[in-house]
């Protein structure tokens, strides 16, 4: 399966439609592919009530909710991206966080109207793969109405999904219903959040658009689709659900600062005797394989525990937890929204959201024992990050050799192969065993004849180096006559002191290179790395996520 972004690419100058591209969370499993193409409160709790927010059907065309959808343009250094984008309460508008990832200017246009107005990205949500923007023209708010939030729907609900696709000039409509409700790989960030699957057609330019059910209510945005030769219109919406978790989020704390995880791999308990070798008497519960040493449940949990309930709620042998009637889904949607049950024959479902530093408490059984424990819920911790903040990469070049962390969008650009199989294997399935942790590798080698012998070493993994500031302080710090790097497979490269700081300003001229450091390695450096963990511990045996393992498979959770 691979995720592609549903967005439309298109070069400055280039009139002519090209086909989408593919987006940069590209990920092999199983030979099929998924491409990835509201009001905030200010309480915790986020009540969806469809008898008080229902408005009349109309004909769709003179609808006036269809003229909160607003047309996207994001440009950056290389064109600009079309996307689709709609208006909520408070001035603001919510598109696909995949379509600001490298923006340098937002405008926005409506529907019939030839001006486009300038936007500000407020905050991106790169797990829930959604952005919030903000438009200060006074014209552009004016004789619109911002969409309303609806329930979480129902299988076979009829749902329209509104967007500019391709790029067009004129607003789009598809029409279809839902098909599935269950918990989603997110392709943008590598997240497993709730999703609504629906057969309505999601093309390239209608990432971020809204899907509406048949009163005219929001019920979700749309950001990617699934493409497969066994299957077809498989597109996939991001419930109001997490949007509003998104919106609450950033009204609360000033910022996004993400969904928060358990932090462990769990492990299915559907085998009798794996459940009588733990001595769990009762056909339930989930087996900790391993814990994240940047979690809390590093703390608090060990492997061969076996959870068998959250926050009261039991949690079944397959790792699923009730989900309204006649329903189950994973029970990692406990741990950032929790339904709260209403009295009987209340429309509302209310919802308690759960944030970073929130805590939850969990039944675990310990060598056959029950016993409780409370666990303080925190975003995930990447070794190797998915998405380079800013988008502009840390670097430091030494006399040519170009010292920067591995990431996603590096392995992406240099092509797995070129990548190599041992440091491709630490990227997959390495964990961090401290914020900020970084793999440092030397990605390449500028050549001089300074460096002569070196020119074809690349994508080395430095030795001794966890953060790429270190690597700079040591080589400021130095005061022996040679400057000497180790890497991985006991490669060596041996520099003279004296003539790194000679040669330095002229490599650099010679290749365009403005500094030989990036903007942020020029910031105090403070050590991360707390407590007593072991900074060569290994923990290159565990898998980061549910892409590379399968649904039956250990899951993150």
């Amino acid at each position: 399966m691979r995720v592609f972004s549903a967005f439309k690419f298109q070069k400055e100058g280039v009139g002519q439609k090209k086909q989408s591209e593919q987006s940069k969370d590209e990920r092999p499993t199983r030979g099929n592919v998924v491409k990835s193409f509201g009001i905030p409160r200010k309480d915790k709790d986020f009540v969806l009530d469809a008898k008080d927010q229902q408005v009349e059907p109309s004909n769709l065309q003179d609808s006036a909710f269809l003229n909160a959808v607003v047309k996207t343009l994001f440009y950056n250094a290389q064109g600009h991206i079309l996307c689709s984008a709609f208006m909520i309460g408070g001035r603001k508008l919510l598109t696909n966080a995949h379509c600001v990832e490298h923006d340098t200017q937002v405008k926005v246009k409506k529907r019939g109207d030839d001006s486009k107005y300038v936007a500000k990205v407020l905050a991106r949500g790169v797990d829930c793969d959604i952005a919030l923007l903000s438009v200060e023209s006074e014209e552009f708010w004016k004789d619109v109405e911002p969409l309303r939030f609806g329930r979480l729907p129902h299988l076979q609900d009829s749902v329209t999904v509104v967007g500019y696709p391709l790029g067009g000039d004129t607003i789009s409509v598809t029409k279809g219903v839902v098909s599935r409700i269950e918990v989603t790989s997110y392709a943008h960030g590598s997240s497993d959040l709730l999703g609504i699957q629906i057969d309505a057609a999601i093309n390239p330019g209608n990432s971020g658009g809204p899907a509406f059910n048949d009163q005219g209510e929001c019920i979700g945005v749309a950001f990617q689709v699934y493409r497969s030769e066994e299957a077809e219109n498989i597109g996939y919406v991001i419930p109001t659900t997490v949007v509003s978790h998104f919106l609450t989020d950033y009204e609360k704390n000033g910022r996004y600062t993400g969904f928060p995880c358990l932090g462990v791999l769990i492990q299915k308990l559907e085998n009798p005797s794996l459940r009588a070798c733990l001595k769990v008497q009762s056909n339930e519960g989930v087996l900790v394989r391993r814990v994240e040493p940047t979690s809390d449940s590093n703390n608090v949990l060990k492997e061969g525990d076996v959870i068998v309930s959250f926050d009261d709620v039991r949690v079944g042998c397959e790792g699923t937890v009730p989900f309204r009637s006649n329903e189950r889904i994973a029970f990692h949607f406990l741990i950032s929204q929790k339904p709260l049950i209403c009295l009987e024959g209340d429309p509302r479902v209310m919802l308690l959201y759960r944030f970073a530093g929130d805590t939850a408490e969990l039944g675990i059984i310990r060598a056959g024992k029950l016993m409780k424990a409370k666990i303080v819920l925190n975003p995930r911790v990447h070794l190797v990050p998915y998405h380079i903040d800013e988008g502009q990469p840390s670097y430091l070049i030494i006399a040519g050799l170009v010292f920067t962390p591995l990431s996603e969008p590096l392995i992406e650009e240099e092509c797995e192969d070129s990548i190599g199989l041992k440091l491709l294997a630490k990227a997959r399935y390495s964990l961090a065993r401290f914020k900020g942790e970084q793999i440092v590798i030397l990605s390449q080698v500028l050549a001089n004849e300074l460096n002569i012998g070196y020119e074809d070493m690349s994508n080395q993994q430095a030795s001794h180096f966890h953060l790429v500031v270190p690597l700079l302080c040591s080589c400021l710090a130095c005061k022996d006559r040679y400057l000497c790097f180790e890497f991985e497979d006991s490669y060596i490269a041996v520099l003279e002191r004296e003539a790194v700081a000679d040669a330095s300003s002229s490599i650099l001229r010679g290749y365009g290179i403005p500094s030989e450091r990036s903007s942020d390695l020029l910031k105090p450096y403070v050590d991360s790395l707390e407590g007593d963990q072991p900074a060569d511990q290994d923990y290159g045996d565990s898998p980061v996520s549910n892409f590379e393992i399968g649904s039956d498979g250990l899951l993150w959770t």
